[in-house]
């Protein structure tokens, strides 16, 4: 298969959110590491705990047959808009349409008086959201949060202590609000997956022998600037990096094949060792990639990422 077609996602479902820390860029890095296992078969399922955007998730589904997936993610508002495609693509298209309909037909004062009246009305409505138990109301607060997604500024999903969305509105010209077909293919994916809310410890127990495991957290800060872990209203921190490792030993020690990403400490200080430290008994490799997220374009570049596993990783 053509790794190059497969990072451009071809026809195939990809990701229906622009995510901070997408990993569609290192899909070619990944793809040379995959574990011998599962290309011959004899993995069976996919576990990934920090879903984001899905990029790698998209990518393998895409590849390989898994009988069972298994996501999760500590947002509670990113795993609502996945059981809502999964459970009724078709209502949130509708909703979709209406939004995409009544956005384009104003002009672009309008567009932005629009965009923060629906901010308003999504942040007010928060506090009355169950997001434990699905509902009707589930559809269109996805459906919001995919507009956001579409017309807010960079694309960004980021909330404050509260909860609440504040990411202002972005002046795209003409943005794609909805990608039917693409929905439509996500929602094909996510039939043999189960979607699971809160900490990434929670997909401990769906891990044996037969699993292979992604870990892309919240990235580490290279610096204080570059500090951005606010996809979530708990955030992400050394402590939650070191309890990831412990979770690492635990499914490493039931057989399972396991790969993890994470910034390079390195690339701003040469003598943190940080990761190097606490995977120590683990295979670290050290990969190029973009600089995404800045709010000075200047400070967007080349720097290392790491990729992490408990297997050596067949290098084609």
């Amino acid at each position: 298969m053509d790794i190059a077609k497969q990072t451009k996602f071809g026809s195939s479902a990809r990701p229906f959110l622009k995510w901070a820390g997408g990993k569609t860029q290192l899909l070619y890095e990944f793809n040379k590491r995959l574990p011998e296992e599962l290309t011959k078969g004899k993995i069976t399922k996919y576990v990934e705990p920090f879903i984001g955007g899905g990029a790698v998730f998209f990518y393998l589904n895409e590849k390989f047959s898994f009988e069972k997936c298994y996501i999760c993610d500590a947002n509670e508002e990113l795993t609502l808009c996945y059981r809502v495609i999964k459970h009724s693509v078709k209502e949130l298209i509708s909703e979709l349409k209406t939004l995409e309909s009544a956005y384009l037909s104003k002009n672009d004062e309008q567009r932005t008086s629009f965009y923060y009246e629906v901010r308003d009305a999504f942040n007010q409505k928060l506090p009355t959201i169950d997001f434990k138990n699905y509902s009707s109301e589930w559809v269109s607060r996805a459906a919001r949060i995919i507009f956001f997604n579409r017309t807010c500024f960079n694309g960004l999903f980021r909330v404050n202590q509260k909860g609440e969305f504040n990411v202002p509105f972005g002046k795209y010209k003409n943005p794609a609000i909805l990608n039917e077909s693409n929905l439509e293919d996500v929602a094909t994916v996510l039939k043999t997956t189960e979607i699971l809310a809160g900490d990434f410890t929670r997909c401990r127990e769906f891990v044996d022998h037969t699993t292979f495991v992604y870990f892309d957290p919240p990235y580490r800060p290279l610096n204080r600037s570059s500090f951005f872990t606010s996809y979530s209203k708990n955030g992400f921190y050394d402590k939650d990096q070191v309890r990831l490792k412990e979770l690492f030993k635990d499914l490493d020690g039931v057989g399972a094949k396991i790969m993890l990403s994470n910034s390079d400490p390195k690339n701003e200080n040469p003598d943190d060792s940080f990761f190097d430290d606490l995977y120590s008994d683990y295979y670290i490799e050290r990969v190029p990639a973009k600089r995404m997220i800045n709010s000075n374009g200047a400070g967007r570049g080349n720097i290392n990422e790491l990729i992490i596993t408990n297997y050596l990783g067949k290098k084609t």
